[in-house]
């Protein structure tokens, strides 16, 4: 009887040892890879080659380096357990297959992304319309990018809504159009209207001096004739010198002292129609 539990102890003794110590040896490989890892990443981060390269671009270098290096090192502390590794990546790419499939939206938005970072349609920081939403590009995610609008919301949308969306980068040249328009009186004198227009327009800051600022007549309605105002500025200073111009027309205009433009509605009264007779000269009763 002592000699079946004597042996039944050494089994738990020497099964300790041995799982014990492949439970050390897996939270020595951890702890080392762990300190690899963040080694490495942060040598990216320093390396002068990457910071020559875009923001977004440098982002998902660096995702893309600490993804595969985890990966390594889940690998490697499963091997200490004596895990074939073959039949680990044969599993990995079986739960791939499954999660792919239903998580199919989301490698469309990751394939997406891929996408805008090798055509860059635009950048961190650029004013862009993606998505249906206008916004300053804050991050360019693997899944998703963030936009904040004018009025300051942190907007997310997805990286394969934006790709299939129409872009527009307000950013990317070096100027943009302010367009507004001024409505005129049918008496109004509109050619010192456009010429006062002009030169008070090519005062306002940020407006650039090529092109110049554009004062034409756009079209006619019933109070008069409608002026096309167009300065040109950068796209960072477009709400500054929107405002800007629609205070200088209504000040330039006021000066002038141009007439009120209003629609004039004319009306007309006609003579009183005679009541229809009869052959006998009698007037016909009325309804």
């Amino acid at each position: 009887m002592d000699e079946r539990v004597q042996r039944y102890v050494d089994m738990v003794v020497a099964l300790g040892i041995n799982v014990g110590g492949k439970i050390v040896g897996a939270l020595l490989v951890w702890v080392i890879g762990r300190v690899i890892i963040r080694a490495v990443l942060s040598l990216m981060q320093r390396s002068a080659p990457l910071k020559k390269l875009d923001v977004t671009l440098a982002h998902y270098l660096e995702s893309a380096a600490s993804v595969l290096l985890n990966i390594l090192l889940v690998i490697a502390v499963l091997s200490v357990f004596g895990v074939e590794t073959t039949t680990f990546a044969s599993l990995l790419a079986a739960v791939g297959i499954a999660i792919g499939m239903a998580w199919s939206g989301l490698l469309s938005n990751l394939a997406a992304g891929i996408f805008m970072i090798l055509l860059r349609p635009f950048k961190v920081g650029d004013l862009v319309t993606a998505g249906g939403v206008t916004g300053a590009v804050h991050s360019i995610g693997l899944f998703a990018t963030a936009l904040n609008t004018p009025d300051n919301v942190r907007t997310i949308v997805g990286n394969s809504k934006i790709f299939s969306d129409t872009i527009q980068n307000y950013s990317t040249n070096p100027f943009r159009r302010v367009d507004c328009t001024a409505q005129l009186a049918h008496g109004a004198d509109h050619e010192a209207a456009i010429t006062r227009l002009r030169a008070r327009l090519a005062l306002i800051d940020d407006v650039v001096k090529e092109p110049a600022p554009m004062v034409e007549i756009l079209e006619f309605n019933l109070a008069g004739p409608v002026l096309a105002v167009r300065p040109f500025c950068h796209g960072d200073h477009y709400g500054g010198v929107f405002f800007a111009t629609t205070r200088v027309i209504r000040e330039e205009l006021g000066k002038l002292g141009l007439p009120v433009p209003g629609q004039h509605v004319h009306i007309q009264q006609l003579a009183a129609t005679p009541p229809l007779r009869n052959g006998n000269g009698e007037a016909h009763p009325t309804a």
